[in-house]
């Protein structure tokens, strides 16, 4: 079905797709084992991004202002992808509803739709307008440990937890010794009951 919609395009296609060459691939569409996605979406001619909307794509996404076309499955992705589709960045297409001519149009929407990339630029310049570029803002950083020897001060104190601490061993033990308590004192409750109901049952045969 991809190979189809992919065929059909104008665009060039660079697909991660790992497995067997498939048969009938348009000439426009290349098979990668792996890319350097962030570097693609960088990209000045990259056009739209189809992802399952995870949440490191999606900002990667964001921040060179490329419209998407999303696949989500579960966990964070179909929220991820909702937040942008409110924005007017994204198309949703539901994976149980999803044919061909549904990837197509899909596709075309955010291709040919200016809005979609114009409101993902604009996410963009958000994005990017912070005080400090981020490499300087790690470098500084990186700096500043050295400088102070470590910076224990700002260490949090979980470096200093044993690993019966730190791994909650203390909690899990005492969670499990209620629930022993409580299974052993039911256990007893109606042990003690099938007695009565027995010793009931001898005493009305005498």
């Amino acid at each position: 079905m991809h190979l189809l919609v992919f065929a059909q395009l104008p665009q060039k296609v660079v697909w991660r797709y790992m497995g067997q060459r498939l048969a009938n691939l348009g000439n426009n569409t290349l098979l990668v084992n792996w890319l350097p996605q962030k570097d693609l979406l960088g990209h000045p001619k990259t056009r739209v991004f189809v992802t399952h909307g995870g949440t490191n794509g999606v900002q990667e996404a964001i921040y060179h202002g490329v419209p998407v076309v999303g696949l989500p499955l579960f966990f964070d992705q179909p929220d991820n992808l909702s937040r942008i589709r409110a924005k007017g960045g994204a198309v949703i297409v539901d994976i149980a509803e999803l044919d061909r001519h549904i990837f197509a149009d899909a596709l075309k929407t955010a291709i040919y739709n200016s809005s979609y990339k114009e409101n993902m630029q604009r996410l963009s310049r958000l994005s990017r307008d912070q005080p400090v570029k981020p490499l300087d803002q790690a470098v500084f950083w990186i700096e500043y440990v050295i400088r102070h020897k470590g910076a224990r001060h700002l260490q949090t104190q979980s470096t200093k937890m044993s690993w019966f601490v730190y791994n909650c061993v203390d909690v899990i033990a005492a969670l499990m010794a209620v629930v022993l308590l409580v299974t052993f004192t039911c256990i007893s409750i109606v042990r003690l009951l099938w007695r009565i109901i027995l010793v009931g049952k001898k005493v009305k045969h005498e």
